[in-house]
């Protein structure tokens, strides 16, 4: 096939369902393609190819081998075009409204998918659109774009190289895909994409057990009723497409997003803990405070001690009696909700002088990682700490809003393996992740009581704490339960630190919107926009900050 037979001229689609090439589909793999560059269609071993046997081919994998890999999940690679790869095209070589295609095809099932390329430091020039089959229904969704991840595909600190990618897209179970990539509409726009460009399809695997939700506390995955939410509009990214697999229908009040109205225990209004407090912003501003980070290494689904150099050394940085314990959490799916009392004498704030009450929200519910499933040989052993918490940056995932809450460690799986397999990071990036029925979940490996490096907000990784609604917040407004879900959070969190959550404080810029060693002033919970240029957390999320600060410094007793 030529090079300019790769090239396709964008044509208008049909309503019915595209053909599809009849290929066999690829079979999925453990990990991604790390060094060698992605088969090219055509190829034997390609995706979108037969498999063509004689002497040469390669063997392919028995269902054995195919089930194990599937059992903790799979990624499958497709490459775009090389005639387009590390070659640019000049817009309207191939004639007017020319794209770069992956055309429609059918592959082993996945549920999220995103895109990935060799150098962080190449540009994507082009917009990425996809669009999905639904593995039921058998019906296609309509084209979604997706967003380059620009600075922030290299803020992880790994030794390995630093690959650009997008921000992944959670499509539900799916079995076919189809891509392209358009000129951006300028004159000058070069249609030429990265080297190793290609899609990335993520299988997330099969749930864990499901651990019962314990007395009191909010509802685990699985436990509670699973919400179909409201389609969003037609080509919005994440709004629409397939349907959510295993989302009956169910009854009962919800809010706009389908979720429960706050008559569970899950939505209860926090405060039952005995503590009262007027809920008022305080001023509490912190001057800049040093920078400083370490490392240590733990056993898969354990705390880490977390001895590296600046790792404890701090007032109030996890290191106190009882705090972050090699025992804590160590093989069990859930850390049960405490007590403000049981907190206190758990988590004591090295802090708080003598004779004064400790300022510590009550620790909230928390599904481990062993809780949602996560496949601990993926990670990287080596774990990454800060000195203390210091600020809370709040994010969104931007993906859609039409999940079942007990599909939420699915899609946390599959970011999981995206982050780690196709971005080559060493852990997923955020600390904590919460679902819109206000659940809890422990995110990157380390210690939920300790102060672990995330990567998830480039330039501020250090000092913070990243944690990310499921959901996508930009013109639905988050559920009742996460907003309480983040205000019970950031209380614990910051209040191991001794931290308010509704002062300010300062961090040292490490790059990115602001210049690199500069200190910027920040509420200690802000949103991921604060401190980078995206939208992120969405305007109806970023409005909820300060009601999260005030609930958050009121369940510390302030």
């Amino acid at each position: 096939m030529s090079a300019a037979a790769l090239l396709l001229p964008l044509a208008p689609l049909a309503s019915a369902a595209p053909s599809v090439e009849p290929a066999a589909a690829p079979a999925p793999t453990g990990s991604s393609p790390s060094s060698a560059s992605p088969p090219a269609p055509g190829s034997p071993s390609s995706p979108g190819s037969p498999s063509s046997p004689g002497a040469g081919a390669a063997r392919p994998a028995s269902r054995a081998e195919r089930a194990a890999d599937r059992a903790v999940g799979s990624t499958q690679s497709l490459a775009f075009p090389k005639a387009a790869s590390g070659a640019a095209t000049r817009h309207g070589s191939a004639g007017a409204g020319s794209a770069v295609r992956i055309p429609a095809r059918t592959v082993h099932r996945y549920a999220l998918l995103g895109a990935v390329w060799e150098h962080a430091n190449e540009a994507l020039r082009g917009r990425l659109q996809v669009r999905t089959r639904d593995a039921e229904t058998k019906r296609w969704s309509d084209w979604r774009e997706l967003t380059a991840h620009g600075d922030e595909s290299r803020q992880d600190d790994t030794d390995g190289p630093e690959r650009g990618a997008t921000a992944p897209l959670w499509v539900g179970l799916a079995d076919g895909v189809e891509a392209r990539v358009l000129p951006d509409g300028t004159t000058t726009a070069r249609l030429g994409l990265p080297d190793g460009f290609r899609l990335e399809l993520v299988d997330p695997g099969p749930d864990p057990a499901r651990p019962a939700p314990g007395r009191g506390a909010p509802a685990g995955p699985g436990s509670t009723r699973p919400e179909s939410g409201k389609p969003g509009k037609a080509g919005n990214a994440g709004q629409s497409g397939s349907r959510e697999e295993g989302a009956p229908d169910s009854t009962g009040p919800r809010d706009e997003n389908g979720s429960p109205d706050g008559t569970g225990p899950q939505n209860a209004e926090p405060g039952g803990t005995g503590s009262d407090g007027t809920g008022a912003e305080g001023s509490g501003a912190q001057g800049p405070g040093s920078d400083g980070t370490g490392t240590g290494s733990g056993d898969a689904g354990s705390e880490a001690a977390g001895t590296g150099d600046g790792a404890g050394q701090e007032a109030g940085a996890g290191a106190g009696k009882g705090a972050g314990t090699a025992a804590e959490g160590a093989g069990v799916s859930v850390l049960p909700a405490l007590s403000r009392e049981a907190t206190e004498a758990a988590y004591p704030v090295a802090s708080a002088r003598p004779g004064t009450k400790p300022h510590i929200g009550p620790r909230p519910r928390i599904v481990t990682r062993k809780g949602w499933g996560a496949n601990e040989k993926l990670r990287e052993s080596r774990l990454a700490y800060t000195k203390k918490v210091k600020a809370v940056f709040v994010h969104h995932t931007a993906m859609t809003n039409r999940y079942s809450c007990k599909r939420a460690p699915a899609m946390i799986r599959a970011m999981y393996r995206y982050h780690v397999k196709s971005m080559k990071w060493r852990d997923i990036g955020y600390n904590f992740l919460v679902d819109k029925c206000g659940t809890v979940y422990e995110g990157r490996a380390g210690g939920v009581a300790k102060p672990v490096m995330g990567a998830h907000t480039y330039g501020f990784n250090t000092n913070t704490m990243g944690v990310a609604v499921l959901g996508s917040y930009d013109r639905s407004r988050p559920s009742k339960a996460a907003v309480t879900a983040l205000s019970r959070l950031a209380a614990w969190k910051l209040g191991i630190s001794g931290v308010n959550p509704a002062a300010r404080t300062w961090l040292k810029s490490g790059g990115g919107k602001y210049k690199k060693g500069r200190k910027i002033r920040f509420h200690t919970v802000s949103g991921h926009k604060d401190g980078y240029v995206t939208e992120c957390p969405g305007a109806r999320l970023y409005g909820k900050l300060g009601t999260i600060r005030s609930t958050a410094a009121r369940l510390q007793g302030r």
